[in-house]
């Protein structure tokens, strides 16, 4: 007759004696340190806000919203609960069409927390379109005094009209001052270039339409914008730009004949401000992310040498494409800097789900991303 005894002795201890004597067997049963990308949230356009108190929320494009915008709440980016739809087109103040394009087009909110309220700033298409505009979108802000929402729209109206579609919002406070960068579509906004010149003479393309990465100003109250926007990022003009051959594969794969740079994100570290942005089809598999620098929040920003700082890696036999729109936050210790972004994978298809990998901006200022990664890692902080 065998008797089992268990000791919890910081790993799972089975003692078992039968007639033969005592031996011990040891099966460690310590909680799981590592997590492996992609995370179990279908997602696009991922923006993580950590709160006081160090809770996570993340909030991005599609999921389980419908006209409007989900969360998901989080202790340790790796584990993420759902939290429901926070955002409706329908709230009282709503200017958005949801019957529009892409279904109104709610796409890549970013939430802030500002002075105890929750502000979410997001592009869709603006019901006000006397000239059917296919893509007529818009950005806006929505309050609520929880990360959970329910979101109401400040005012009725975007926040501001440039007269052009603009989408991919993101926010940086700085100095007492707000500033609001964004991305001029691609829409009707063809553009000459080198790489223009050589698409039309393969005959591939007759025009390249771009987007432009701009900042402004906003008033403290988010009611519009001080001054007019200022172009900060576009895809290189020369050929020879070493920036040219990444941010132009979605025009040389002959795939469209679009260029993008959108997705941007700024933050500052030390006295230098840095812009992470994307560029090509977001639907392709060439989707990557680079990033500029700056000494003032309006430019002129340099990009990066070292670009691209995310990209895929089915060339060097792993199975990862589409990486980009990224947001960063912080491990719950704070001491390690992460890159929250979507990409596929060859088992996710053509799904956008989301990654977390570590970033570090080293002494002489380089932003580097270890990513993308799709094998076992220590969880953030840990």
């Amino acid at each position: 007759m065998k008797q089992i005894v268990t000791i919890s002795v910081g790993f799972l201890l089975s003692i078992v004696v039968n007639t033969n004597g005592l031996f011990a067997q040891a099966h460690r049963t310590a909680a799981v340190h590592t997590y492996q990308n992609p995370l179990a949230v279908e997602l696009a356009d991922p923006y993580v806000l950590q709160v006081k108190g160090g809770k996570y929320y993340m909030y991005g494009t599609g999921g389980v919203a419908k006209n409007g915008f989900a969360a998901y709440s989080s202790t340790d980016l790796v584990n993420w609960k759902d939290e429901g739809q926070v955002y409706y087109a329908a709230n009282k103040n709503g200017w958005s069409d949801s019957t529009a394009a892409w279904n109104g087009a709610y796409w890549a909110p970013e939430v802030y927390e500002h002075n105890g309220r929750f502000y979410m700033f997001y592009s869709a298409q603006w019901g006000r379109n006397p000239t059917n505009e296919v893509e007529n979108f818009r950005i806006g802000v929505a309050v609520s005094d929880k990360p959970t929402g329910p979101f109401i729209d400040l005012s009725s109206k975007p926040v501001f009209d440039p007269g052009y579609p603009v989408i991919d919002a993101n926010v940086l406070f700085d100095n007492g001052r707000v500033y609001l960068y964004y991305s001029r579509c691609c829409y009707k906004h063809p553009v000459e270039s080198e790489v223009a010149s050589w698409a039309k003479q393969k005959g591939w393309f007759d025009t390249i339409e771009e987007s432009w990465v701009y900042g402004v100003e906003l008033k403290p109250d988010f009611s519009g914008a001080v001054g007019e926007p200022v172009l900060l990022l576009r895809p290189p003009v020369k050929m020879d730009d070493k920036q040219a051959e990444w941010e132009s594969r979605s025009v040389t794969s002959k795939e469209v004949n679009r260029r993008w740079t959108e997705g941007s994100v700024a933050f500052k570290k030390g006295s230098t401000y840095y812009m992470m942005y994307s560029a090509n089809y977001f639907g392709g598999k060439n989707y990557a992310v680079g990033y500029a620098t700056s000494k003032s929040p309006l430019g002129p920003f340099t990009k990066a040498a070292n670009n691209p700082v995310l990209q895929k890696n089915t060339e060097k036999g792993g199975v990862v494409t589409g990486t980009g729109h990224n947001s960063i936050t912080y491990s719950p210790d704070g001491k390690e800097m992460l890159c929250v972004y979507h990409a596929r994978t060859s088992a996710t298809g053509d799904k956008r789900v989301v990654f977390i990998d570590r970033m570090k901006i080293l002494k002489n200022g380089t932003l580097i991303v270890e990513g993308p990664t799709s094998i076992p890692q220590p969880i953030p902080g840990k």
